[in-house]
């Protein structure tokens, strides 16, 4: 049996281990941050996290009252959002997000996401691969991963002079 000394020296010693190897932390005040253009139809988003070896990336995502997000589809990993403020929809669902939902949505859906007319939307999102948008024809128009979004964040911070925040990428 374990006296609670030897627990201690445990637990200290694994924590100077861990210490030694672990990633440093990061911290992203996105008040600071401006929002950035999604889309053309009233989107923005505020990076949050890129992570380059997984493909998740992680964002604030605004739609002004009553805009729509085009129909789209997820591959290659889910999604995962909350709402922090306002009410949205798909148009091919039944359910609406509104402030404290969490959502989960599998890949390969296809939706098209609508922001409450009166209200907008704002949603903290967790993406893993990419974003397919399509036309009224059902073509692909866009596609977007960690990989163009980042290069959209970098894109932004040149064209205004911002300095981009490293901290994003862990």
């Amino acid at each position: 049996m374990e006296t609670k000394a030897s627990t201690r020296t445990i637990d200290q010693e694994m924590n100077e281990f861990t210490e030694r190897f672990m990633l440093p932390d990061r911290v992203s005040h996105s008040p600071e941050m401006q929002w950035m253009p999604f889309s053309d139809d009233g989107c923005w988003f505020k990076p949050l996290r890129f992570d380059l070896t997984t493909g998740l990336w992680i964002m604030l995502f605004k739609v002004e009252k009553g805009a729509v997000l085009s129909r789209h589809r997820h591959t290659g990993g889910s999604v995962t959002g909350y709402v922090i403020e306002g009410k949205w929809h798909y148009l091919e669902k039944d359910w609406e997000a509104n402030e404290g939902t969490l959502i989960f949505e599998p890949p390969g859906d296809i939706h098209t996401l609508c922001a409450d007319p009166e209200l907008g939307m704002t949603t903290l999102f967790t993406v893993t691969g990419s974003i397919q948008f399509f036309d009224a024809n059902g073509t692909i128009t866009r596609e977007d991963d960690v990989f163009t979004m980042y290069k959209r964040y970098r894109h932004y911070c040149e064209e205004y002079g911002i300095e981009p925040n490293v901290d994003l990428i862990f």
